[in-house]
């Protein structure tokens, strides 16, 4: 991606002192500093000068979250001015129409204001980024970021931030730095002593209770690393012959395919059909499809047959356009809803890999769902269908978040009044937000592809590309699902459901026969017949390395056909037929219950399911809920 960019620039100093910053000597500062801080005033100013022209100081409507509603300006009120005036104490950051949005921001128009304090995931977030002070104005415009030309390094580390045609840049006294944002209004709120420091990277707490709960949090995340609760329990590792690609072990295997299975379950029930297609592709079909230009670097190449260059395929979408495009289409064939579980390839850099979460090789849920314009609103609705249903399973919360044309965009305004993507971010056991899953509508490369059907009417129709995943990256889920249950898998997902200890005598046959009964019924189960440690030993291992459940069998067991079981919490459930426990956990398997308890009828299962609550957010078109 090429540096030049449209790049939206913020300025850290109020509008009250804009006259005696434009006049400010730079002669204390070495000459090429001096030289970017000009060239950031003199964006600065243009803008601040088109911007006051066009504002006028149009009256505008602020509705709170309360209900109330607040009069203002256009260009001149704040959320820090609102927050000022209706006294709402603690606050951070603001949202503007579900957009974040700094305090010190004039707003625009009419709009929706929240006030978000530090109780807040946003009002956290702003604290714990690069602290500059007092954001107050925003600028657009486009600009080639000279004053950063002079490090390559600092480039490289822009490009990689940049997942839209925009950065944001702020300025605090001599330093410039592109930072993400929304930063606070100013730094008075941290209410800290100078230090002399020209920068700061920290954390800031309103009060001792909340820093020994960020605390607790950090320590509870830490325990919940899934780069360590993959080498505990023997799931994965990485080696320096194939960075970025993870060497999946026995039981780290069995949740890959877990969930692999689940996915592909669901796919025969909702009208998916899975397609295989080769990883290695000419480079004149990623020209075609448009990523050459822009997603070459991202992708390992190789050179065959004299100077003919292959890529790694890093998505699929432009194999399954290949596929579509293979023989004439109906409209009777729509929608057409492929799904690929092939291996997948970027060339991340080295700094950017981290365990599962940021990998080279990795392997999506992905599928594409070719339609017709009138099957789309059907299609949009059974793909959040399908993501609820999926999510629930994990007792994951989520949000959607609706992403708008970028700008500059590819492709005329009026298919962009309907291609939008909604990223899907979810909630796990400790608070944390990650974004998994994702729908996108691409009228795009059906144009490049010149993909057609056959309409109603016998003319020749232009289809609708839906690209769709709901776990997104295997590796990645396997991360948060890892951290989320801390390591203490729920059993149908858990690599070591069962672990049988055979207690003196006769025992050690019948235990075998155990576990030759609950291996064919396709369970994780073990034996552990180590006759130099004692009973105690041998429930506390196994209870360490997480087995769902615990059968110890002895004589008495052996004669009556039964398990004597614990749960891996300690609890003791007793003596138990052992059909009868094979019936229970394959009930609690086959419906993918988190549930730890042993024994779950169907009316207690319903009931679980009915309490989980998921909630859909649109960034705009209103709020739903399934129960």
């Amino acid at each position: 991606m090429a540096v030049t960019q449209l790049c939206r620039l913020v300025t850290c100093r109020s509008a009250a002192r804009a006259a005696l910053r434009a006049h400010r000597k730079y002669s204390k500062v070495c000459p090429a500093i001096s030289e970017r801080l000009q060239v950031f005033e003199s964006f600065r100013e243009k803008r601040a000068n088109h911007k006051k022209d066009e504002a006028a100081e149009s009256p505008v409507s602020i509705r709170l979250a309360d209900g109330r509603t607040i009069k203002g300006t256009a260009g001149v009120t704040t959320p820090l001015f609102v927050a000022q005036s209706v006294r709402v104490k603690g606050a951070l950051v603001s949202t503007v129409n579900g957009e974040l949005w700094e305090l010190g921001r004039p707003l625009e128009a009419d709009c929706e204001l929240q006030l978000l304090g530090f109780d807040t995931v946003e009002g956290r977030q702003v604290i714990t980024i690069f602290l500059y002070p007092n954001p107050v104005m925003h600028m657009h415009f486009l600009w080639d970021l000279c004053f950063l030309q002079y490090s390559k390094l600092r480039l490289q580390l822009i490009e990689e931030q940049m997942n839209g045609p925009t950065v944001t840049v702020y300025r605090c006294g001599d330093s410039l730095a592109v930072c993400n944002g929304p930063l606070l209004p100013h730094t008075g709120l941290l209410r800290t002593e100078s230090s002399g420091l020209v920068r700061l990277l920290g954390v800031a707490f309103p009060g001792e209770k909340d820093k020994q709960e960020w605390e607790r949090e950090q320590e509870e995340a830490r325990r919940r690393d899934h780069r360590r609760i993959g080498t505990d329990q023997e799931l994965f590792f990485f080696n320096d012959v194939s960075p970025g690609s993870c060497f999946f072990l026995p039981k780290g295997a069995h949740i890959y395919n877990t969930l692999t299975d689940f996915i592909k379950s669901e796919y025969r029930r909702r009208g998916f059909t899975e397609v295989v297609t080769p990883t290695l592709y000419s480079t004149a079909l990623w020209e075609r499809s448009g990523h050459w230009e822009h997603y070459s670097e991202n992708m390992f190449t190789v050179t065959s047959e004299g100077s003919q260059t292959y890529a790694l395929k890093p998505m699929n979408c432009p194999a399954h356009c290949l596929m579509f495009e293979q023989r004439v289409r109906s409209w009777k064939e729509l929608p057409l809803r492929w799904a690929d579980f092939g291996a997948l390839h970027r060339n991340e850099l080295s700094g950017a890999l981290g365990g599962l979460t940021r990998v080279r090789r990795f392997c999506q849920d992905d599928a594409h769902i070719f339609c017709t314009p009138d099957q789309l609103q059907e299609e949009i609705v059974a793909c959040l269908d399908f993501v609820r249903s999926v999510y629930q399973v994990f007792g994951f919360s989520f949000h959607c978040l609706l992403s708008t044309r970028p700008t500059p965009c590819l492709g005329e305004p009026e298919q962009w009044d309907n291609a939008e993507q909604i990223d899907i971010q979810i909630k796990d056991a400790i608070g944390r937000q990650h974004q998994c899953a994702t729908i996108q509508l691409d009228f795009q490369l059906p144009i490049r592809f010149d993909l057609q059907y056959v309409g109603r009417d016998g003319q020749l129709h232009r289809p609708v590309m839906i690209h769709r995943a709901v776990l997104g990256s295997l590796e990645r889920m396997i991360a948060i699902l890892a951290e989320n249950f801390g390591g203490k898998w729920p059993l149908w997902l858990s690599p070591a459901q069962i672990m049988v200890i055979p207690v003196g005598g006769n025992s050690e046959s019948y235990a075998k026969q155990v576990v030759r009964q609950f291996h064919d019924a396709g369970f994780m189960v073990d034996l552990n017949d180590d006759q130099g440690t004692t009973l105690n030993k041998k429930i506390r291992s196994a209870q360490l390395a997480q087995y769902n459940y615990i059968f110890v069998v002895g004589d008495k067991e052996s004669e009556s056909r039964t398990v004597n079981v614990r749960s891996r919490g300690g609890k003791q459930l007793g003596k138990r037929p052992t059909e009868e426990v094979l019936t229970s956990l394959i009930q609690l398997r086959d419906t993918r219950s988190n549930l730890n308890e042993f024994d779950v009828n169907n009316e207690s299962l319903m009931l679980f399911m009915s309490v989980l609550h998921v909630k859909l957010l649109y960034r705009r078109g209103g709020c739903y809920s399934w129960y």
